[in-house]
């Protein structure tokens, strides 16, 4: 579609004064937190899998890494062709494969079953993320941090409400109730084909919904920078992988709790992440990603520490802080990546969701294997020293709003 041809000033995602196509934000905000409920509800099922499957800690930890990596492996290609040629209706496509996968979760009755079926909703997850990453700068209006913090809000939430949902739905009746949850995804191809026409119609889609801006750093300072944020992002997941994955395990073990009573806390972290998340972006966009990494990554360190010493309330405590500050780095992790190689909004996009799930996917086998080895309070343990690896943001150039300041 020529430039010529301007965006509609209401009908396509009622844009604001400042050009944020709100409606199409909250659209994909939510298809977003559809998506992260559905893929909740795979470990939150965990307890059920392992009492009915007979499955040690490693296996459920497989289950994990199964889903993260066709979650993760994916996404890169998927945005390196999309960059090169958008594919709006790729979107409600990515979450019938979810709708697939659920429905093969809720029947499954061998392990190799389970394997398949939790692959199917990674494949969906893949399609999906790169492609709503730039459905929401597109509709920014300029306000990249804002725009990727309410839609990682949006992820963030489900993630924190599935368990809940799993909780009511699954535990006590069954695994055929996943089943349920594909409802969801029947909902979500309907929200999606809807922001598909939007994204189709939009004047700026080849361009990522922005132009391009140099930065004017060398190729060889953006490839030390993208192995900075790749190593972020490896102790940021791995710690968060700990937490989704054996969280309750650990209350379990160390306070005696049920498990619905610890799914109750592992939804106060999750909540607690949801909350952090949102400020990353917009503080971002005010102070510069940098700032908002250095924070997240390295100030979660005291609190990664002191979380295996501590009682049950000071570990629900800490739990929620850890939440709070280490979940605002991915939106100003992702803003910065694509201020850092401008005009591959689908690759990057892809890169740095995919590496986000495979090393989750890696750090929960990874662990789950540790736990067998050990214990889950020594695992622990272990992982409270992943944020030490925030010093190198010390490295990282200034771009975007930090360098405008310089």
């Amino acid at each position: 579609m020529s430039d010529s041809a301007a965006a509609p000033p209401v009908d396509q995602g009622r844009p604001s004064a400042d050009g944020t196509a709100l409606s199409i934000l909250i659209a994909i905000s939510v298809a977003h937190m559809l998506n992260d409920v559905m893929q909740s509800v795979i470990p939150a099922i965990y307890p059920i899998l392992k009492t009915e499957f007979a499955l040690d800690f490693g296996q459920i930890g497989l289950i994990q890494l199964a889903f993260q990596l066709t979650a993760s492996i994916l996404q890169p290609f998927v945005g390196i062709v999309t960059d090169r040629r958008p594919q709006p209706f790729s979107l409600p496509v990515g979450m019938a494969f979810t709708l697939v996968g659920l429905v093969m979760l809720s029947t499954a009755a061998s392990y190799s079953f389970l394997l398949l079926a939790v692959s199917c909703v990674g494949i969906g997850s893949s399609i999906f993320h790169p492609e709503a990453s730039r459905v929401a700068r597109m509709a920014s209006g300029g306000r990249h941090g804002f725009a990727q913090s309410l839609f990682q809000l949006g992820g963030n939430f489900g993630s924190a409400i599935g368990p809940l949902a799993a909780a009511a739905i699954i535990l006590g009746r069954g695994q055929g109730n996943v089943a349920w949850f594909a409802v969801l995804a029947l909902f979500g191809i309907v929200l999606l084909t809807r922001v598909g026409f939007w994204y189709r119609d939009h004047p700026t889609r080849r361009r990522g919904g922005a132009a391009v801006v140099g930065h004017g750093l060398s190729k060889a300072v953006v490839v030390r920078s993208i192995v900075i944020l790749a190593a972020l992002i490896f102790s940021k997941f791995f710690y968060m992988a700990a937490l989704t994955s054996y969280y309750t395990f650990y209350l379990m073990e160390v306070f005696q709790l049920s498990v619905k009573d610890a799914q109750i806390y592992l939804f106060v972290f999750l909540a607690a992440v949801a909350a952090g998340t949102i400020a990353g972006g917009p503080i971002g966009d005010r102070f510069g990603r940098k700032f908002v990494i250095w924070f997240s990554i390295l100030g979660a360190l005291p609190l990664t520490l002191a979380l295996p010493h501590a009682g049950l309330y000071g570990t629900v405590a800490l739990s929620v802080a850890i939440g709070l500050v280490l979940s605002s780095a991915f939106s100003a992790i992702i803003v910065y990546a694509q201020e850092l190689v401008p005009g591959k909004v689908g690759l990057i996009s892809g890169l740095f969701f995919g590496l986000s799930f495979g090393m989750g996917g890696i750090g929960a086998a990874a662990l789950g294997e540790l736990a067998d080895l050990t214990s889950v309070p020594f695992m622990f343990q272990v992982v409270a020293f992943l944020p030490a690896i925030g010093l190198l943001t010390a490295f990282l150039p200034d771009v975007g709003p930090s360098r405008k300041r310089a």
